[in-house]
C-alpha cells in the first residue's frame, strides 16, 4: 500500500499546541531544603544571595522544581481516569508532534523536543488528551530519553492491550549543547516498537513515513 493511501486510511491527530496538557500548579510552601541548597550554590559560585536580583531566587527555584518534577507525583490511573472506549476501529491511531520538556538526570539540565505515539487498537481506544498527558507525566521527572521512550510505550501497552505500540522521541539536550561537547545542532532520536510494529516491517514503515511526511514536504 502506498504512503498516500496509508495516510488516507490512518487516524491522525497532529498536536502543535496542546494547552490542556500542562497543569497549573499552586504551591503554597516551596521546599525549604531546596531553597537552602540554592543559597549554598549561589555562595559557592561567588554570588551574593542577598542582592536584589537573587533575593527570591531560592524560592523561585524551589517552586520551579515542584512543577517540572510533578511527574513523580502523578498517578497514571487517575491521569487516564477511565477514558478508555469500546470502538470498532482497527487501523493506526497516531498522535504526533507532542512537545515535551524534561531534565537530564546526569546534569539536571533540560532536554526537550517532540514525541510521536501510535497504536493499533484491539477493541478499545484511549481519549485523545491522555496520550500527551502520558508523555508529560514521564517527561516531568529526572530522565534519560531512552527510558522515557520505553516508559511511554509500556504504559500504553499495559493500559490498552493494543495490537501494537510505536513511540519515537526526538530530543535536543542542553547538557551536550551548552557544556561538554558543545554541539548545538546535535539531536537524539529514540524509538520503542511493541507488538505488530515490531513484527510487521510494513506497519513500522507506515508509521515512520507518517511522522516524517510534512517535514519532507517542507
Amino acid at each position: 500500500m502506498g504512503v498516500g493511501r496509508a495516510y488516507a486510511r490512518t487516524h491522525i491527530f497532529r498536536l502543535f499546541e496542546f494547552n490542556c496538557v500542562t497543569p497549573t500548579f499552586i504551591i503554597e510552601q516551596p521546599s525549604r531544603d531546596i531553597q537552602e541548597s540554592v543559597r549554598n550554590i549561589l555562595l559557592d559560585i561567588g554570588e551574593d544571595p542577598q542582592r536584589d536580583g537573587l533575593l527570591k531566587t531560592p524560592e523561585r527555584v524551589a517552586r520551579m522544581y515542584e512543577e517540572i518534577t510533578a511527574g513523580y507525583h502523578t498517578d497514571p490511573v487517575k491521569l487516564i481516569n477511565g477514558a478508555l472506549f469500546d470502538v470498532d476501529y482497527s487501523e493506526m491511531v497516531l498522535v504526533k508532534d507532542i512537545e515535551f520538556y524534561s531534565l537530564c538526570e546526569h546534569h539536571m539540565l533540560p532536554f526537550y523536543g517532540r514525541a510521536h505515539v501510535a497504536y493499533i487498537p484491539n477493541g478499545k481506544v484511549i481519549g485523545l488528551s491522555k496520550i500527551p498527558r502520558i508523555v508529560e507525566m514521564f517527561a516531568r521527572r529526572l530522565q534519560v530519553q531512552e527510558r522515557m521512550t520505553s516508559q511511554i510505550a509500556n504504559l500504553i501497552q499495559e493500559t490498552l492491550n493494543p495490537r501494537g505500540v510505536a513511540v519515537v522521541v526526538e530530543g535536543s539536550h542542553m547538557c551536550a549543547m551548552m557544556r561538554g561537547v558543545k554541539k548545538s545542532q546535535a539531536s537524539m532520536t529514540t524509538s520503542s516498537m511493541l507488538g505488530s510494529f515490531r513484527e510487521d516491517p510494513k506497519q513500522r514503515a507506515e508509521f515512520l513515513a507518517l511522522i516524517t511526511k510534512n517535514r519532507m514536504a517542507e
